[in-house]
C-alpha cells in the first residue's frame, strides 16, 4: 500500500506536483466512491502522477444549514483510512468556510485545481457540481481542461440490487438498524475507530466496565445498543456490547459517546486506537428512571450479545 500524505488545505508550493484527482465528501468511502477512486489510481499511473482526493471539513451542508445537515457515516480518520485502502496517495482536507464557498467556478478551476492541486486528470461522478451556488458543471470543466492542462472523466453511478449506491442510502440503512444492507453498500462491515478515553467509571461501578470513544460529530449515522466486535487490542477480534448515544439516564449534556463493554476483559488501554465493528442491533437507546434499571438492561443486552456470538461460533 503506498504512503499517504494528508494536507489540511492545499499543499505548499514546494510540495505540489501533478496528480489525478477526485473531489467529494466521500462519507463512508462506499462501493460507488471506490469505483471512482480506483479510476483515479489508474489515471494517475497513466499520467505519471500521484492519486489524490479532495474532501471537506465540515461537510458543506453543515456549513450552510447545520440543523439540516446529514448524519455522518464516518469520522475523518475512518474516511482517510478508506481512501488509503483504495490506493489514494494524497488527501487534501479542504476547510469549508465562507471564502471557499464563495469561489466562482472559474476561480475554483484556476486556484484549486490548476494552481493548488496541479491536476492533470479529474475523475468525477455523474452529478458533480462545484463553485459558488454549485454553478460549475462537467461541461465547464471540459471547456477549461484543454487550456489548463487537465482532462476530465465522468464515471457512471454504481448500482446495487437495482438502486444507486449512495451515502444517503447507507445512512438510511444504519438508522433503521439494517447493518447487512449497510455493509453490502459499503463493501465491508460498518465500524467506527477511535482512541479509548477516560470516562466517568459508572460502568465499572455497575459491573460493566466500558471502553469510551468520542463520537466526533453531533449526528452519527447510527445509535442504539449493538453486539460488536473490537479490533486492535488482540490479534483476534474481541466480542462485546456497545452503546452509541446520549446516555439519557445519566447525562444531559447532549454529548454523543460510543461505550463498549468487552466480555471477560478488564485491562486499562487508555489512549489505544481501536476499531468497533457493529454486528447486530439489539435495541434503541432508552431512558431509565434509576441506575439499577439501567444496570439490569445492560445485563440483558450483554446476555443477548453473548448468545449472538455463541451461536456464530457453535
Amino acid at each position: 500500500m503506498p504512503t499517504m500524505h494528508v494536507f489540511h488545505g492545499l499543499p505548499g508550493i514546494a510540495e505540489r506536483h501533478p496528480c489525478a484527482l477526485s473531489i467529494g465528501n466521500f462519507d463512508g468511502v462506499h462501493r460507488g466512491h471506490r469505483a471512482l477512486l480506483q479510476r483515479v489510481v489508474e489515471a494517475a499511473r497513466e499520467n505519471g502522477a500521484t492519486a489524490a482526493a479532495m474532501t471537506f471539513e465540515p461537510h458543506p451542508r453543515e456549513f450552510f444549514a447545520p440543523e439540516q445537515a446529514p448524519a455522518r457515516i464516518a469520522n475523518l480518520r475512518d474516511k482517510i483510512g478508506g481512501l488509503r485502502q483504495v490506493g489514494i496517495e494524497r488527501v487534501f482536507v479542504q476547510h469549508f468556510n465562507r471564502d471557499f464557498a464563495s469561489l466562482s467556478p472559474e476561480q475554483f478551476i484556476q486556484r484549486i485545481l490548476v494552481e493548488g492541486c496541479q491536476a492533470r486528470a479529474l475523475v468525477v461522478g455523474d452529478d458533480f457540481r462545484f463553485g459558488a451556488r454549485r454553478a460549475g458543471d462537467v461541461a465547464l470543466l471540459r471547456s477549461f481542461g484543454a487550456s489548463c492542462g487537465f482532462r476530465v472523466e465522468q464515471i457512471e453511478q454504481v448500482q446495487w440490487n437495482g438502486e444507486r449506491v449512495s451515502s444517503s442510502r447507507i445512512r438510511g440503512a444504519l438508522s433503521a438498524g439494517n447493518l447487512l444492507l449497510a455493509s453490502e453498500l459499503l463493501g465491508h462491515a460498518y465500524s467506527i475507530s477511535g482512541r479509548v478515553l477516560h470516562g466517568s467509571k459508572l460502568g465499572r461501578q455497575l459491573g460493566f466496565p466500558t471502553l469510551n470513544l468520542r463520537v466526533a460529530h453531533r449526528r452519527p449515522a447510527l445509535n442504539g445498543i449493538y453486539a460488536v466486535l473490537v479490533h486492535g487490542i488482540r490479534s483476534r477480534s474481541l466480542p462485546g456490547v456497545a452503546s452509541v448515544g446520549l446516555r439519557p439516564t445519566i447525562d444531559d449534556s447532549g454529548r454523543w459517546l460510543l461505550e463498549v463493554h468487552l466480555f471477560d476483559f478488564s485491562e486499562d488501554i487508555y489512549g489505544q486506537l481501536i476499531r468497533v465493528q457493529f454486528v447486530q442491533k439489539l435495541r434503541d437507546e432508552e431512558r431509565f428512571d434509576t441506575v439499577q434499571e439501567l444496570a439490569a438492561a445492560i445485563r440483558r443486552d450483554a446476555d443477548r450479545a453473548r448468545a449472538i456470538f455463541d451461536g456464530a461460533t457453535a
